[in-house]
């Protein structure tokens, strides 16, 4: 029979609840829960749990949100419940040195890129952005540094030219889970190989904003499908015409000249498409947002908004 491991988990958003269902759904034991404090969302405001909470509610596991872990007083409540190991999945708190040092085994973190490429807060926004055309897990031993410890097993997954953010973590979930219990499994073993990361190759991803969200029109027609797809489902691309801030959440593009015509311009507004030029061609907006309504199939708003979509006015 294997061992089974006492393990913290600590996460919050649906990547790291993917991995939490992985660890309940093994043999090893989940003794307490660590998540961010419920915060407002929606246009009501309320208070909303993280969907890892929602999942350890629903397998009766106890949950704590702390709003730091520097505290003595949290700290010692973390190491009252005696973990074995401690597993960090996008938990969004950083863990000081001493909690670091409570676990046998100390503290291993799933990280959403191939380190050390991609270290950060964003690493799936950041690899889609860049046109990367490979991401991965890889589970690391945590230290003091940010995504600087030794990595304990990677997992790759191809990024092709439709993955937006969303999807690419739901495939990165998928691989993460049955890495994470190979990872556990050869911890209890002692046949783990770490491997040191190389700091000369490290790239760092950095928190996404909103206002990142402006397309720039002088980009080429590639770079602003990446812009596009790596900011979907949030905070989402976005330009303004005659005024109107139009959220734009899926392109496509398609080889044309558009020399003739300055980066921004709308060539066509028809059944056919909403056409914008750019640097080296043309990009098609398919799905828009005008404020404050749905997202819309863009050729299914040209009717109603044709005065708004002119050809040969420029988008900012």
């Amino acid at each position: 029979m294997k061992q089974s491991l006492r393990i913290v988990f600590a996460g919050t958003p649906d990547f790291a609840k993917v991995h939490l269902q992985a660890i309940i759904n093994s043999h090893h034991k989940i003794v307490g829960v660590y998540t961010q404090p419920d915060r407002p969302a929606g246009r009501g405001r309320q208070l909303q749990c993280s969907p890892v909470k929602e999942l350890a509610i629903k397998h009766e596991i106890h949950v704590f949100q702390p709003e730091s872990l520097k505290h003595a007083t949290s700290q010692q409540e973390l190491a009252l419940l005696n973990p074995d190991i401690i597993v960090v999945v996008a938990y969004g708190l950083i863990l000081p040195e001493k909690v670091l040092r409570i676990p046998q085994y100390g503290c291993i973190n799933v990280h959403a890129s191939l380190l050390p490429a991609w270290r950060g807060a964003a690493p799936v926004q950041r690899a889609i952005m860049a046109g990367d055309s490979e991401s991965g897990i890889t589970i690391m031993q945590m230290d003091k540094g940010l995504d600087t410890g030794d990595m304990l097993h990677k997992a790759k997954v191809s990024v092709s030219q439709d993955d937006t953010t969303a999807t690419l973590a739901e495939k990165l979930s998928v691989a993460g889970g049955p890495a994470l219990l190979t990872v556990l499994d050869e911890i209890v073993a002692g046949t783990t190989h770490p491997e040191s990361q190389d700091a000369k190759q490290a790239t760092y991803a950095h928190k996404i904003t909103k206002e990142e969200g402006r397309i720039n029109w002088s980009f080429s027609a590639e770079q602003i499908s990446c812009h596009v797809r790596g900011l979907n489902p949030w905070p989402v691309a976005w330009s303004t015409l005659q005024g109107e801030v139009i959220r734009c959440w899926e392109v496509s593009l398609q080889k044309q000249n558009s020399i003739q015509h300055p980066p921004g311009t709308i060539i066509q507004a028809d059944k056919s498409g909403l056409v914008v030029a750019c640097k080296d061609g043309v990009v098609i907006l398919d799905t828009v947002q005008l404020p404050g309504k749905r997202k819309i199939k863009a050729v299914d708003l040209l009717n109603s908004h044709h005065k708004l979509f002119i050809p040969g006015a420029v988008f900012e």
